[in-house]
């Protein structure tokens, strides 16, 4: 079992919040995770997708609950919403912390009344697939605030080689998908969680009947991932009508297969474009989805620039979580088109821009967009990275360097 980043956040959580619920999209490693704590702090578990159990909560949400004596884990509780009417009723009974240990594999806060249902009551959580410094067994080092202001020549960072890159970039971090080392299997393994996910799952969230739309407009979004999101051009691509298309990309982002990230405008009077950035935010379902296998990739001069943005994108969601600096993340652009592909900010709203290289070199055209947001910002930047494929730590000038993408599996 691996250790994860978010076991102390969740022990802290627990003993002082009467329901946790951890999110996180199917194959994350939950049931894994939660079933340890139920094994060792002596709570019952239960799991909904348990045919039994499923029908004794969406039949009598109340009585299943009322039945339940002391700390309990309930598994993707997603499949049964009535259970967070009766969590809150009997919360509110006896509001113990750590009472409730939840998990579920669609965004139950996008669900309707949810949200409000158990607001003050309710903390949430979430669980990404597994992190290179998980995988490397480092789940200490914060690598977000690490970039964010910490001593970039504290730690040796190795050289970045291209076929661990590769590696990691075709294998992802589901659990499952990480311990199939053929490609072959790997795959199968891609196809049987794409097809649960998208003819279970969506079908129980939304009641949609026509299910070939959807797994059509996944692999779409697959091919723009790291690109600004256009839903008018989505639109006449995939010949759905805007409103369609909308409800479909929130079911995709409700079971976590897609992610949406905002602009950054510290300064509305700017003229910065309000687009989103969208991302399938595991490197493995992106390239199976794209079709970006290792032996592609091994032949080929460069790697694409779309699936290692992603990757980095993956790699720093993973540290928002348990970020000592509370870091928010977003990308920027204006409308001459000077771009960085990340920002990270803290509460203070000092922010850290972060560019990704996918080549082995850096030069000063790679810190255009950091320059001009060093320039523009002057009394908010802290530092530009340029994150490369490349094998040293190198400074760039004034509060700007240039760093291998091996940093996040230095341990």
């Amino acid at each position: 079992m691996y250790t994860r980043h978010i076991t102390p956040l969740l022990q802290e959580a627990l003993a002082d919040t009467p329901v946790v619920l951890l999110n996180g999209a199917r194959q994350t490693g939950k049931s894994t995770l939660i079933q340890a704590f139920a094994a060792n702090e002596g709570r019952r578990y239960f799991t909904l997708d348990d045919h039994a159990t499923l029908a004794a909560a969406t039949g009598d949400p109340a009585g299943f609950i009322a039945g339940i004596n002391g700390a309990v884990a309930l598994d993707e509780v997603q499949r049964a919403p009535a259970l967070f009417l009766a969590i809150k009723a009997a919360v509110d009974r006896d509001r113990k912390p750590g009472r409730f240990l939840l998990t579920g594999s669609a965004n139950v806060m996008l669900l309707p009344d949810i949200a409000d249902s158990l607001a003050g009551r309710m903390e949430v959580l979430s669980l990404w697939p597994l992190s290179s410094a998980e995988l490397a067994g480092d789940a200490t080092t914060n690598l977000a605030d690490w970039l964010f202001d910490g001593k970039l020549d504290a730690t040796p960072i190795p050289p970045c080689e291209r076929a661990q890159l590769i590696d990691k970039l075709v294998t992802g971090g589901f659990p499952e998908a990480v311990t199939r080392r053929s490609e072959r299997r790997r795959a199968a393994w891609f196809d049987n969680y794409l097809q649960a996910i998208l003819y279970r799952d969506v079908r129980e969230l939304a009641r949609v009947e026509q299910l070939t739309e959807i797994p059509n407009l996944l692999q779409l979004l697959a091919n723009r991932s790291a690109n600004l999101l256009n839903f008018a051009e989505l639109s006449r691509t995939s010949n759905l009508t805007q409103t369609t298309l909308k409800r479909y990309f929130t079911l995709l982002e409700m079971l976590f297969l897609v992610y949406r990230l905002p602009s950054w405008e510290r300064n509305p009077g700017k003229r910065l474009v309000k687009a989103p950035k969208v991302f399938v935010p595991d490197t493995g379902l992106l390239a199976h989805l794209a079709n970006w296998t290792a032996g592609r990739m091994g032949v080929e001069s460069g790697l694409p620039g779309g699936l290692v943005e992603t990757f980095v994108l993956g790699e720093l969601l993973k540290y928002l979580a348990f970020s000592q600096q509370r870091l928010a993340l977003w990308h920027y652009r204006t409308q001459s088109d000077i771009e960085v592909d990340f920002i990270l900010e803290n509460r203070a709203g000092d922010i850290t821009g972060i560019e990704v290289k996918a080549s082995a070199t850096v030069d000063s055209k790679d810190f255009k967009g950091l320059r001009h947001l060093q320039e523009t910002e002057p009394t908010l930047f802290r530092r530009g990275i340029v994150l490369y494929s490349g094998r040293e730590l190198v400074p760039f000038g004034e509060k700007l360097f240039a760093v291998p993408l091996s940093m996040w599996w230095r341990g």
